[in-house]
């Protein structure tokens, strides 16, 4: 199926991008230029800001933690404040997952920053840690490969050939979180580090016979940590910057050496490193020997290059998001003749509205994605399928999405048919808000004009919209024969009241 708008605007020899990684430890952004066909790196900017040493496990943050992260984003915001809004991606991960009111964040941080923030599952922020990796350092034709990623909440692994990962797993154990989960008094002790082990060991056990049964011809390491423990292990002069299964234990020894974190003295460690270095190593070596890893080499790319190569897909004929809902239609049976029509439609309503309602490409491409998917819900059942269809959209992991990508299709999916409820934006940041309503409007009208599945084209309809006021012209013929359209379309301004529209079915 083709895609559901006009291509994304074209890029440029001199166009700058902009990655920002907000993860758990560290703050990153790379700024690249586009030339010839390819992105260069011009600048790159990180900050150690520990967020994750601010959560209190009850969903909420330090202030100044929060703090540390508004004031890193406020200079990052200084240096892209000339590059176009959309050719800037920002992104946060595992500690913004954990908050219980991530708007509380995200709203002063977008300010911050000056460009919005999404919030990626740590499924979705696999995938892009295994296209940075590809795409800095290309695989051998037809090999395997397994990429980890210790991060300063969430650990990662996936499985990839060429540049497309075949498995990916999030464990919900980074550097900063194993230290304060199995060292939170700063005690260290071989006990203590056999216990951690243990428990590592059995969350491993979730995928690891399945990844070992895949296997893989090549492992690589991606982020901070093991960059330092590879530097570790080099100026130990147990490898030459490799990570092999007979250094670890060695390293584990030289760090327990030391009964507090603070004493920890390892060559090659830097201060910045010292208090989360144990929380690394332990992942790291629960990850050797619970996959049955023997050599893996350390990787120059991470996240940050996955999202500038991503935002180079999206808008494009090799859009990912397009590929996982093209998925979806086949897993879940989506009738994708109706669905066709339905987004057809809706597309042709907004073409209409699209300049008075302010809206782009990217709010066309939604409402497509939204217009086939809108029936999902009936794989599980047909009463109330619009409510089992949102779920399923919200809770599912979609390759190319982020959480709020996949919030608006459920609201959009939701709100399709039947009565608005209160809730059904409560999930949406405020700026998403007005553009979500307006797209919820054509979906809502799209399928309602095609509710008897007909295959009989749609004669020209005329979308008029005048600020919040809709008029909806059809011909009198038409609207004649078909007694129930007419009936649904009558009973339309009310929802449409709900959605801050004063809709007007007329008669030409």
């Amino acid at each position: 199926m083709a895609p559901p708008a006009s291509a994304s605007q074209p890029i440029h020899d001199g166009d700058q991008f902009a990655a920002v990684d907000i993860g758990s430890n560290s703050f990153h952004m790379i700024v690249a230029r586009y030339s010839l066909g390819q992105l260069q790196v011009i600048d790159r900017l990180r900050e150690t800001v520990r967020m994750a040493d601010g959560l209190d496990g009850k969903g909420g943050i330090s202030i100044e933690a929060r703090n540390r992260g508004l004031e890193c984003l406020a200079r990052f915001g200084q240096r892209i404040r000339n590059i176009p809004r959309l050719q800037v991606r920002a992104l946060a991960t595992n500690t913004v997952r954990q908050l219980s009111r991530p708007q509380d964040f995200l709203v002063p941080a977008e300010a911050a920053l000056g460009r919005p923030i999404e919030v990626v599952s740590g499924r979705e922020e696999a995938r892009l840690i295994y296209l940075g990796v590809a795409k800095a350092q290309p695989p051998k034709a037809g090999q395997l490969r397994l990429v980890v990623d210790i991060g300063g909440g969430s650990t990662e692994f996936i499985i990839g050939r060429g540049m497309e990962p075949l498995e990916r797993e999030s464990l919900q154990a980074g550097c900063i979180a194993s230290t304060r989960r199995f060292f939170p008094n700063g005690k260290l002790s071989r006990k203590r580090w056999q216990e951690a082990m243990t428990e590592l060991g059995s969350e491993f056990q979730q995928f690891a016979g399945q990844y070992r049964a895949l296997g893989w011809q090549e492992i690589l390491g991606s982020s901070g940590t093991h960059k330092a423990i590879g530097e570790i292990c080099a100026a130990m002069k147990l490898t030459k910057g490799a990570i092999t299964a007979e250094a670890l234990p060695k390293l584990r020894d030289q760090l327990l050496l030391a009964n507090r974190i603070e004493d920890i003295d390892l060559p090659g460690l830097s201060k910045d490193r010292r208090p989360i270095i144990a929380g690394g190593v332990l992942i790291l070596e629960a990850a050797f020997q619970a996959l049955g890893l023997q050599r893996m080499f350390v990787s120059k790319a991470a996240m940050r290059e996955g999202i500038l190569h991503d935002m180079l897909g999206r808008g494009s004929e090799n859009d990912p998001r397009d590929i996982s809902v093209a998925a979806m239609t086949t897993r879940y049976g989506i009738d994708e003749v109706q669905a066709a029509r339905v987004e057809a439609t809706a597309l042709r309503l907004f073409e209409q509205v699209r300049t008075v309602w302010s809206m782009d490409d990217d709010d066309a491409r939604m409402l497509g994605w939204a217009a086939r998917l809108h029936e999902v819900g009936l794989a599980i059942a047909h009463s109330q399928y619009h409510v089992h269809g949102a779920y399923v959209l919200e809770n599912s992991d979609i390759a190319g999405f982020s959480r709020q990508e996949q919030q608006v299709l459920a609201a959009l999916v939701r709100i399709h048919r039947r009565g608005i409820p209160k809730s059904a934006f409560d999930a949406l940041p405020d700026r998403l808000l007005l553009t979500t309503r307006r797209k919820a409007v054509l979906l809502r009208l799209a399928v309602l004009l095609h509710r008897a599945h007909d295959a009989t084209p749609i004669p020209t309809l005329d979308l008029l919209a005048h600020g919040e006021q809709l008029d909806l012209v059809v011909a009198r013929d038409w609207i004649q024969a078909r007694p129930l359209l007419r009936a649904d379309l009558l009973g339309e301004p009310d929802p449409m009241r709900d959605l801050g529209v004063t809709f007007k079915p007329l008669v030409a």
